[in-house]
């Protein structure tokens, strides 16, 4: 009869963006990522991993011991001794990745300070000889498209502060699972915890640290225990602080920030458009509180 038990399948597609709209888009990653790797640029894909609450309870998957361990019956938020909010940095080029946790909220402003707080420790340490990072970010969440606090802080805590331009690309909706850190970095680390209560920040920040692949992957962990505000907004003349340069595909998901003293004058989101020409030659141009490390 053709009857069996059989488990449901993720198939149909709800996402409001065309088959077309995502081709173009992932085309265009693409050229990018290899543009900015080729001539040596840093090139980075960051994304928070799933909330963890703190204290001894049940985490998903199996655990070599001698007997089970014992957790709580009921997973409450109430009975956590804090909550773990796992913001995630991985380098593609070399293979790194830096965990950041969180103890507050996740917000735009919170994702700025742990890119700001890679770059300083990592960043400018790995590439000394380049000032271009490419940032590819899923389009919602605490990097979401549109978000002016997640552009303020980009401009304010990297472009202004090391001097450097930043390009993003942000994946259309329903494609997070092609974003390189789900497979290549928060997969590793679930697996390297699974089946054990995370009962402290620092089990947790040891668990990340000690996450290592076959292909050699490394990770660095650290603990930011800032409070950050729900719902944070910035002025309109904060705005227009913002250098933004949209290119000319799909420009809401992809653009380049560039530092203060680059010559190119700030006016928010109408600042100058790239032409498909520059964006071209963009895809083709030659080289021209720490707790784990």
């Amino acid at each position: 009869m053709g009857f069996s038990l059989r488990v449901n399948q993720k198939k149909n597609s709800v996402s409001s963006v065309s088959p077309q709209i995502r081709d173009e888009q992932f085309v265009y990653i693409t050229g990018v990522r290899e543009s900015f790797a080729s001539r040596g640029a840093m090139v980075i894909s960051v994304d928070t991993k799933k909330k963890e609450l703190i204290g001894c309870f049940k985490n998903e998957g199996r655990a070599w011991s001698c007997k089970p361990v014992l957790v709580n019956d009921h997973d409450f938020r109430s009975y956590a001794d804090g909550i773990a909010i796992p913001y995630g940095i991985y380098d593609l080029q070399a293979n790194r990745g830096s965990v950041v946790i969180g103890t507050s909220i996740d917000t735009p402003w919170f994702a700025t300070d742990c890119l700001a707080l890679w770059y300083a420790e990592e960043g400018q340490k790995r590439y000394p000889d380049t000032t271009e990072l490419l940032i590819l970010a899923d389009g919602g969440g605490s990097n979401r498209v549109g978000s002016y606090v997640w552009k303020y802080g980009l401009q304010t805590k990297l472009c202004n502060q090391f001097g450097i331009s930043v390009t993003v690309c942000h994946y259309p909706p329903g494609a997070s699972k092609w974003n390189p850190i789900e497979h290549r970095l928060f997969s590793a680390i679930s697996k390297n915890w699974a089946g054990r209560p995370l009962e402290s920040y620092e089990t947790i920040l040891n668990y990340i640290h000690t996450t290592t692949t076959k292909t050699g992957l490394e990770v660095t962990a650290y603990l930011l225990e800032t409070d950050y505000e729900k719902g944070m907004k910035i002025s309109e003349e904060q705005k227009k602080k913002i250098i933004t340069v949209p290119h000319s595909v799909q420009p809401k998901r992809n653009y380049t920030l560039h530092p203060e003293q680059s010559g190119i004058f700030g006016l928010g989101e109408v600042s100058c458009q790239r032409t498909k020409e520059q964006d071209s030659n963009l895809l083709t141009m030659q080289k021209p509180e720490v707790i784990f490390a």
